[in-house]
C-alpha cells in the first residue's frame, strides 16, 4: 500500500523556541532543520557556512599579510573584499532564519489555539442504528464491532507499518480524536468509538475515511 504523508502538524512550543535560539543565537538555518524546515533551513545554512568560510579567508590572508609585513617580503593588497561578502551571506541566512523562526512560533501558537477549540467543542452526538448502517457504507473495509468499527491495515514489513502508525498519530492529533491501535509487525489494527458519547458517532466514520485515504 502506498503511503500517503499528511500535512506535519504544527510544531510544539519548546521546538519552536529551541529553533530560534539555535537560528539566532548560534547557526542561523539549524534550528528550522530542527523545525522541519528542510528547504530553507538547508539555504540558510549554506548561507552561514558560506559566509564564515569567508570571513576566514578574509582572516587568513590579513594575518598573512601582516605577518608577510614584519619580514618585508609580502606585497599589501586588499583583501576586504571577502570580508564584506563573507559579512552580507551571514546576515542574509540570519533575517532569513529569523522569518523561519517567526513562522514556526506563529505555528506553534496557532497548534496550542487549534487544540484549545477541539477540547472545548461541544460533544458530538451518538448514532443510532439507522445512522449507523449508511455510515459504514461510506468505510466498506471497516467493520462493526459492537460500538466500535475496526480495521486491520497490512503492510510489506514492519517499517512500512510503524510509518503508517506515524502518519495516523498526526490525523488523530489534529481531529483530537484517537483510536485504538494494535500492531503486529506487518499489520495495524485501528478501533474507533467514540467514548465521551458512548458509541459511534459521525466523528469516528470521518476520522476512519481519513485513514483509509492513508
Amino acid at each position: 500500500m502506498k503511503l500517503f504523508s499528511p500535512k506535519s502538524r504544527p510544531p510544539s512550543r519548546i521546538t519552536a523556541r529551541n529553533a530560534t535560539l539555535l537560528n539566532l543565537l548560534a547557526t542561523p538555518g539549524l534550528g528550522s532543520l530542527i523545525g522541519r524546515r528542510w528547504i530553507a533551513g538547508g539555504g540558510q545554512l549554506l548561507l552561514s557556512i558560506s559566509g564564515f568560510t569567508l570571513f576566514m579567508v578574509w582572516f587568513v590572508k590579513e594575518m598573512t599579510q601582516f605577518y608577510g609585513q614584519i619580514s618585508g617580503n609580502v606585497e599589501v593588497r586588499p583583501v576586504g573584499k571577502f570580508l564584506i561578502a563573507g559579512v552580507i551571506l551571514f546576515a542574509l541566512a540570519w533575517v532569513w532564519s529569523a522569518v523561519t523562526s517567526i513562522s514556526l512560533l506563529r505555528e506553534a501558537s496557532s497548534g496550542k489555539e487549534q487544540a484549545l477549540k477541539n477540547f472545548a467543542a461541544p460533544p458530538v452526538q451518538k448514532l443510532d442504528e439507522a445512522k449507523i448502517i449508511p455510515a459504514l457504507a461510506t468505510v466498506p473495509d471497516w467493520k462493526l464491532a459492537g460500538a466500535t468499527i475496526v480495521r486491520t491495515f497490512q503492510f510489506k514489513d514492519f517499517p512500512a507499518a510503524i510509518k503508517f502508525v506515524g502518519a495516523v498519530a498526526v490525523l488523530a492529533e489534529q481531529a483530537w480524536h484517537h483510536p485504538d491501535i494494535d500492531i503486529r509487525w506487518n499489520k495495524v489494527t485501528l478501533t474507533l468509538s467514540t467514548h465521551d458519547a458512548g458509541g459511534l458517532t459521525e466523528k469516528d466514520f470521518a476520522l476512519a475515511r481519513q485513514f483509509d485515504r492513508l
